[in-house]
């Protein structure tokens, strides 16, 4: 007996499962590409998009690199020099103080406006570093330290020489003083906020000079895909020439060509402006700031006049201004060897070499002062590190070894303006001319495509 028949109904033929629009899609493209027109539609679509694509990513990348490349030449490199000028500046002031308070109570008005100057320099400086310095970064904060310690540095110098006008020895305790805020707190901070702006910097090589391999890949497929594309149109119709198709090779050939040649030159370019303009800059701020270190730590060994010692491993002690003298003086010895070497003409070589001159001068010019500062003749001492010219002091030394390091700081920034401008400059226009190509070129495959569909109509 049935199911009907004892009233039962019987069980509902199950739905078959509905399609997704992706499924019909998929459907409707496998049905269109069975035709010669469906894979011509397919293959201009596909040819489109990659001559597109590889505009596009060739702008992006390129963008980026561009703009990493101007950041070198006007953000991080003159960063990085503002934070070194901000060392110089400060170390110079402290030099200037301490060869103030050793002329005595009427200091020599060069002197002091030279003190003056670098101070105000230092805070110029620092204000600059301030407006280009992220909010809450470690920069920031050092800056803020180096702006607090700065008026307090200027008290301890105004004290000291207050007291030096009246004959107060404990004018040469606030000096010291002042000199050890500078030497334990503030260059370090100053020399941290160099390191940071150099970090910054060496970011945006590593930013501007990579290979775009994303865009050039794009590029080679793009250009594969219009040769197979051609090959098909001419074994199909024996026609050598497809003349959209043949537009679009050569925008894309034009685009990859342009890419690979501008970045190969952009690259060159910034390699060259760090290899011959970062790396000497860098050595030359070096040897400079040795330079300062020495003639402060020069000038206090006479204001000290032995009341501060260092204990050497030896277990010898010296005077703990003189010792750091000599400590500095072999660091510009070797900083103006190492930047010889890396001068590469003879603009960059020439006053390297005669700061290195001034240098041995200056050393056996001090040696004759400590002679004389041994033998207890201060007087003697104290001419041959500040006296006229006619003592041959210690000080003419240091003002060429200043003067020759800022001359040849000079062309090295020079050298690398011209190669960093020369790189980024490669690069001008290729983000742009990259996108307008790439629209021609699909447009050109799609009419090119477009042509040979309407023989089918």
């Amino acid at each position: 007996m049935t199911q009907l028949q004892h009233g039962v109904a019987p069980p509902a033929t199950p739905l078959a499962p509905r399609r997704t629009a992706f499924a019909e899609g998929a459907d409707r493209l496998r049905a269109a590409a069975a035709t010669e027109p469906g894979r011509l539609r397919v293959i201009g679509a596909v040819l489109a998009l990659l001559v597109v694509s590889f505009g596009a990513v060739t702008a992006w990348q390129m963008t980026d690199r561009a703009g990493a490349a101007d950041d070198v030449l006007h953000r991080s490199q003159p960063l990085s020099a503002g934070a070194a000028d901000i060392y110089r500046s400060l170390a110079d002031a402290n030099t200037a103080a301490s060869s103030g308070f050793l002329a005595g109570g009427q200091e020599p008005a060069a002197t002091t406006l030279r003190y003056e100057k670098d101070i105000r320099t230092a805070a110029a400086k620092l204000v600059t570093a301030a407006a280009n310095a992220e909010p809450g970064s470690p920069s920031a904060t050092t800056i803020t330290k180096l702006n607090t310690l700065l008026p307090e540095y200027k008290g301890l110098i105004e004290r000291a020489r207050a007291n030096n006008r009246q004959g107060f020895p404990v004018g040469g305790a606030y000096l010291r003083a002042a000199n050890e805020k500078m030497q334990q707190e503030m260059l370090p901070a100053a020399q941290d906020l160099y390191t940071k702006e150099n970090q910054r910097l060496r970011s945006d090589y590593r930013s501007a000079t990579p290979y775009p391999w994303f865009a050039l890949a794009l590029g080679v497929l793009a250009l594969a895909a219009l040769g197979w594309a051609q090959r098909r149109h001419y074994l199909r119709t024996n026609r050598v020439l497809n003349h959209g198709l043949v537009a679009a090779t050569a925008a894309s050939a034009i685009v990859l060509l342009w890419l690979a040649a501008g970045h190969s030159v952009a690259r060159a370019g910034l390699n060259s402006s760090y290899a011959h303009g970062i790396r000497s800059l860098n050595v030359l701020h070096d040897a400079r700031i040795a330079s300062l270190n020495a003639r402060g730590n020069e000038n206090l060994t006479l204001v000290s006049r032995g009341a501060e010692t260092e204990k050497l491993p030896s277990g010898a002690v010296e005077d703990a201004y003189d010792y750091a003298f000599q400590q500095d003086m072999d660091a510009l010895g070797t900083t103006l060897a190492k930047a010889a070497s890396l001068a590469d003409d003879q603009a960059g070589e020439q006053p390297v070499k005669a700061a290195t001159g001034n240098m041995k001068v200056w050393q056996e010019r001090h040696k004759q002062a400590r002679a004389a500062d041994d033998d207890g003749n201060y007087q003697a001492a104290l001419n041959k590190i500040i006296g006229s010219r006619a003592d041959q002091p210690t000080g003419e030394c240091f003002d060429s070894v200043d003067a020759n390091l800022a001359k040849a700081l000079d062309h090295e920034e020079s050298e690398f303006v011209q190669a960093a401008s020369d790189g980024r400059d490669a690069m001008t226009g290729l983000p742009v001319g990259a996108a307008v190509l790439a629209v021609l070129g699909a447009s050109g495959a799609v009419l090119g495509i477009g042509r040979r569909l309407s023989e089918y109509r």
